[in-house]
């Protein structure tokens, strides 16, 4: 991250952000607010209450009623004893959508099968929600010459293509849904290139939302707000920060457990898009730590502020910042 970029990041930690007039206007194509359940890296494989945090959102969502539910992947392994997970998820909205994480293919799953298993219609897709348009990207594509290990993190050739096709086909409003992050920490190996044809269609393109990073946080380039929506169930720490916060046994149960912060309760949030007010409201859902915090532990990552175990409330639009 450039000094210049980190700078607005930094200064967008837990506010909100304006939106361009143009940009803004385009919610007025909406004929009511339209609201979106979300949430990210839910990782119910690693968790040990993995399957209670997802009831604890789809229970809220019931109360609060959106429009469609979204999972912004990392989601859990599609093998046949996680299956019961998925359907409960499916079942509890008519729109429920799914967004590949890089882990969704651990232990060696195929694309397809993980798919099918979902009932996605492919890895990315283009879905309309009562005139908001849902541009779903696969961010864990292969092919970077950037790539030097570990999970790829790109959007190849033939992606690129159809996004800028679909994206001068709309009129808006467009939100570009990925899991792995086009912009701020652990972007994407062709984050400048997809920046540029989202930027290129600014006046449609009224936020970019990501999962992936763990963290909450809020940027903008060129014109488009970039929202990291944090994890529903912990922060990732590594081996260097292991440590027990839950019993022994648990852990004994659940093996990576000990490299992350856990959240006591899951995260989760509500997206409202209103055409009235020209707003982006990104409802607040707080909680604790597990046991001993990353800054106890003596994690320090930058920018300040977004490794917490919280998501925000915001109000991105064009009259509006807090």
């Amino acid at each position: 991250m450039n000094r210049r970029h980190f700078s607005k990041t930094l200064a967008l930690v837990g506010v909100g952000s304006p939106l361009s007039t143009m940009t803004a206007d385009v919610l007025n194509v909406l004929s009511r607010p339209i609201r979106l359940g979300v949430i990210a890296d839910l990782h119910v494989d690693l968790i040990p209450d993995g399957a209670e945090r997802l009831d604890s959102f789809l229970d809220e969502m019931t109360k609060n009623k959106p429009d469609a539910l979204i999972q912004m992947g990392d989601f859990a392994f599609a093998k046949e004893s996680n299956q019961k997970i998925v359907d409960r998820f499916n079942k509890a909205h008519e729109t429920a959508l799914h967004v590949i994480g890089n882990h969704d293919t651990d232990g060696g799953l195929s694309m397809e099968h993980v798919l099918k298993s979902w009932g996605m219609k492919g890895p990315y897709f283009h879905h309309i929600v009562e005139g908001l348009h849902l541009v779903v990207l696969n961010a864990n594509e292969k092919g970077s010459v950037k790539h030097k290990g570990g999970y790829p993190k790109f959007i190849g050739k033939s992606q690129v293509a159809w996004l800028e096709k679909t994206l001068s086909s709309l009129e808006g409003p467009v939100v570009i849904i990925s899991h792995q992050p086009i912009a701020g920490p652990y972007a994407i190996d062709n984050a400048a290139e997809i920046q540029k044809i989202l930027s290129k269609h600014s006046d449609k393109v009224v936020l970019a939302m990501n999962g992936h990073t763990h963290i909450d946080l809020l940027t903008e380039i060129g014109g488009v707000p970039y929202l990291h929506i944090n994890s529903a169930s912990y922060n990732w720490l590594g081996p260097k920060y292991a440590h027990e916060s839950y019993p022994a046994e648990v852990h004994a149960k659940h093996s990576a457990l000990k490299y992350t912060s856990p959240y006591r309760e899951a995260l989760f949030t509500t997206l409202t898009f209103d055409p009235k007010n020209r707003q982006i409201i990104v409802e607040k859902r707080v909680t604790q730590w597990v046991g001993k915090s990353p800054k106890e532990l003596g994690l320090k990552r930058e920018p300040e502020g977004a490794v917490t175990p919280e998501i925000r409330a915001r109000v991105i639009g064009a009259d509006h910042q807090s």
